[in-house]
């Protein structure tokens, strides 16, 4: 992959779907060096994206569990244009770095604006309800976070009878049951997921997702030493697992008492 998406570089310098492409292979792999030397190739073809500089950005985020980069970024695209305050994209960001930075207000305020289909946290579709309810219990407000859960679960559910057999959107499903205290559909519906995973063509991104919301079902509805397996495994690279992800994200909330956690995400770190 990375040879063919080289040379279609190589052949047509200024696609960007090409560029991005090129750099989301290195994401993938958490080859830190390439995917930041892959993603400066595109402001210096396209200098007026912004999405570029968030994207350089938010390799520290991911690499090293530090939001300063993202936060100077998004400050001053902001200060050159405030309209842009309100591109999905924009705001998919603002909401994630609230969210690492345990900032509430602002996590609050931004997610009934998340687009269903540019979430950072969650590229696979998931309802928006569903990350103000994340917010609402971290707020230890429980009946605005179920509320918020129950109106995530309705549209969520509908999704799925549309697409039955569509991986990401069940796996989604069993997390939003997960937040609800449903165990046996959580948990059914995530191991379901994963085993669409080996009947249908797809992407890396949809498999390493899958696999990981099935690993933060089984923390949030009690089974941790299910969770931790899990864990293990998805630390072996090639994953969707970072260790800004797993140092930041509220998600693995329910697993950090545990020393072995703490093993994993250690084991994730810079060197």
């Amino acid at each position: 992959a990375a040879h063919n998406l080289e040379r279609a570089c190589e052949l047509d310098p200024r696609n960007l779907p090409y560029l991005i492409a090129f750099a989301e292979l290195y994401e993938c792999l958490h080859d830190y060096e390439q995917w930041a030397k892959a993603t400066d190739r595109i402001p210096a073809l396209h200098p007026d994206r912004k999405p570029p500089r968030i994207w350089r950005a938010f390799i520290e985020v991911d690499q090293r569990a530090d939001t300063g980069p993202l936060r100077v970024a998004i400050e001053k695209i902001l200060a050159e244009d405030p309209a842009s305050a309100k591109n999905p994209f924009l705001v998919s960001f603002r909401f994630n770095l609230a969210l690492c930075d345990r900032d509430l207000d602002a996590a609050g305020s931004l997610a009934p604006a998340l687009s269903q289909k540019e979430a950072l946290s969650f590229p696979l579709e998931i309802s928006p309800d569903f990350w103000v309810g994340v917010v609402a219990r971290l707020k230890r407000d429980e009946n605005s976070a179920r509320a918020a859960f129950v109106r995530a679960r309705t549209e969520q559910e509908k999704e799925v009878r549309g697409h039955p057999n569509a991986a990401g959107l069940l796996s989604c499903l069993g997390l939003i049951d997960a937040y609800l205290g449903k165990k046996e559909e959580a948990i059914s519906e995530g191991q379901r997921a994963m085993e669409l995973l080996a009947t249908a063509r797809s992407s890396m991104l949809v498999e390493q997702r899958v696999k990981t919301y099935f690993a933060i079902i089984c923390a949030w509805t009690g089974e941790r030493e299910l969770a931790l397996q899990r864990l293990e495994i998805l630390a072996k690279p090639p994953s969707g697992l970072s260790y800004g992800d797993l140092r930041l994200s509220p998600l693995w909330d329910p697993l950090r008492d545990d020393p072995r956690f703490e093993k994993i995400v250690d084991s994730l770190a810079p060197k």
